[in-house]
């Protein structure tokens, strides 16, 4: 009996108490990179993703002009929100599924796939009838209903941390969803809560990355947009979440960011992002990897 258990202290299987709560997006039982792939477009592979588009779908033009630029940056991924979740009900609440369609003809006209966000169970169906990834917003990062939903989805899912979330908290809120049979899930870090609100809109944690890294195998992006809420400490961001070891970026982007209803102020111009792109580029290439197309 004891030569038994003399083994099994010495064994390098993972044993149930030695597994993480988050078991299932471990690298304890997981250790390769999760690649997803949707369409001609791999994430968590050596390209990293530049997933760019407005904050919100506001009318036909905008959202074309924006897909367009993202398109000519080399950006696989077009975001922007049909259905946008704000703190004052005041603010544009977005366009609905009016909003949904023109992301599905700026999809039409430059080929790009399309995330947006999903804000509740009701609202999946037809989401997911136009999108080719979902998003799962900071506010909803716990909203556990909704993760059960979407797991039973055969759609990627974009999972924003929460902004006052642990990364132990945000791993469990993934394993939700792999849990119930959805293991297509990609991790995207957005900035927390911190106690320095005058400088930046949030803290951007980049030191959650190489964690992330070590702890699962899903494929970790960081929009720098969100994280900063400055224009200005996009491109630095960037840069550094590249070297960080980031899977991807997602950027904000508006033909007229002065006229934005939504997060203007952080918001890139079309040739602002090109000159993220030029400023990402070489050090995506000095980590061994490439950055975007084209």
């Amino acid at each position: 009996m004891s030569s038994v258990l003399e083994q099994l202290a010495t064994s390098s299987i993972p044993t149930e108490r030695s597994l993480p709560p988050y078991r299932l997006a471990s690298r304890v039982l997981h250790p390769e990179d999760t690649v997803i792939n949707v369409g001609d477009v791999a994430i968590g592979g050596n390209e990293i993703l530049l997933i760019a588009g407005p904050c919100a779908v506001e009318h036909e033009g905008q959202v074309l002009a924006a897909a367009e630029a993202a398109k000519k940056a080399g950006a696989t991924i077009l975001r922007g929100g049909a259905f946008k979740p704000r703190t004052s009900p005041y603010d544009f609440q977005g366009l609905g599924e009016d909003g949904l369609k023109l992301l599905d003809k700026a999809r039409q006209q430059t080929g790009l796939l399309v995330v947006t966000e999903v804000m509740s169970e009701a609202e999946l169906p037809v989401v997911a009838e136009y999108a080719d990834i979902l998003q799962v917003g900071s506010r909803s990062m716990s909203h556990f209903r909704l993760l059960e939903a979407l797991a039973k989805t055969d759609k990627p899912i974009l999972l924003k941390r929460g902004f006052q979330a642990t990364i132990r908290e945000w791993l469990l809120s993934a394993e939700y969803l792999m849990a119930l049979g959805n293991h297509k899930v990609i991790l995207c870090e957005r900035g927390i809560r911190t106690f320095d609100s005058e400088h930046t809109r949030n803290t951007l944690d980049l030191s959650a990355v190489p964690v992330l890294k070590a702890q699962t195998h899903l494929p970790v992006i960081v929009d720098p947009s969100h994280g900063t809420g400055r224009r200005d400490l996009v491109i630095p961001m960037s840069k550094a979440a590249v070297a960080a070891g980031a899977d991807g970026l997602m950027i904000e982007v508006h033909p007229d960011p002065s006229k934005a209803l939504c997060d203007g102020k952080q918001s890139l111009s079309p040739e602002e992002l090109l000159s993220l792109v030029d400023a990402v580029k070489p050090l995506a290439m000095a980590c061994g990897r490439r950055f975007g197309r084209g």
